[in-house]
C-alpha cells in the first residue's frame, strides 16, 4: 500500500515588519569573510592592488563536500556585484578576530582597499589576505537571484587555514570571537 502524500499547504504572508525580521536575525552568529575578485580591466595574476576588488560578507556558508562547494550572497544594490557576477573565480578569506581592522576596510573603505594589506596571490591570481583564518579559492559555479540579493555558490579548487587563532564573529549587530564551553567529564 502507498502512503498518501501530504496535503499541499500554500505559503503564508509573514506576519512581521522587516525591523522585525533584521532583529530576529541579528540573534544568529555568523563569521566574516572578505571576499576578492578581479576589478574591470585586471589581468589575471597582476600583482598591482587596483587590480583587484573586495567585500566584507558574512553570509557565508558551506555547501557539499563532493564536490566541495561553498556560498555566500550579495544584495542587488552593492556596486561590486557586476564584477562578481561576471567572474570566473574569487576568494573567500575568512577573517580571525584580530583582522577587525580589514573587515571594517573591506565595509567601509574608499579607494583601493589593498593599498595596506597584505596579501599573497592564490593560483587564480587573486588575493589571500595574510593572517585569515582559512581560504577558500573558488570557481564562481553558479549564481540564483532570490529575493534582493544574488546567491553565489562556489566550487572549491584550493583552500587552506591557519592553526590557533580565533574566528571574528558577528552577532547582534556586535563583533566578537568565540571561547570554548566547559566540556562535561565523560
Amino acid at each position: 500500500m502507498r502512503p498518501t502524500p501530504p496535503p499541499t499547504i500554500q505559503p503564508l504572508t509573514p506576519d512581521f515588519e522587516a525591523p522585525h525580521f533584521r532583529q530576529a536575525l541579528s540573534r544568529f552568529a555568523t563569521g566574516v569573510t572578505v571576499i576578492t575578485t578581479f576589478a574591470p580591466g585586471a589581468q589575471k595574476g597582476a600583482s598591482a592592488s587596483s587590480s583587484f576588488v573586495g567585500i566584507t560578507a558574512s553570509s557565508f556558508n558551506s555547501v557539499s563536500l563532493t564536490p566541495p562547494l561553498v556560498l555566500w550572497s550579495l544584495g542587488h544594490k552593492a556596486s561590486s556585484l557586476p564584477l562578481f557576477h561576471a567572474g570566473t573565480h574569487y576568494v573567500v578569506n575568512v577573517l580571525a578576530a584580530d583582522q577587525l581592522d580589514l573587515c571594517n576596510r573591506f565595509a567601509y573603505g574608499k579607494g583601493d582597499r589593498f593599498a595596506d594589506t597584505a596579501y599573497t596571490l592564490g593560483q587564480a591570481g587573486l588575493p589571500i589576505l595574510k593572517g585569515a583564518l582559512a581560504w577558500f579559492e573558488c570557481h564562481n559555479r553558479s549564481r540564483h537571484e532570490e529575493g534582493d540579493h544574488v546567491i553565489f555558490v562556489g566550487e572549491v579548487e584550493r583552500c587552506g587555514f591557519s592553526e590557533g587563532s580565533a574566528p571574528l564573529v558577528y552577532q547582534g549587530g556586535q563583533f566578537s570571537t568565540t571561547t570554548p564551553l566547559p566540556q562535561p567529564l565523560p
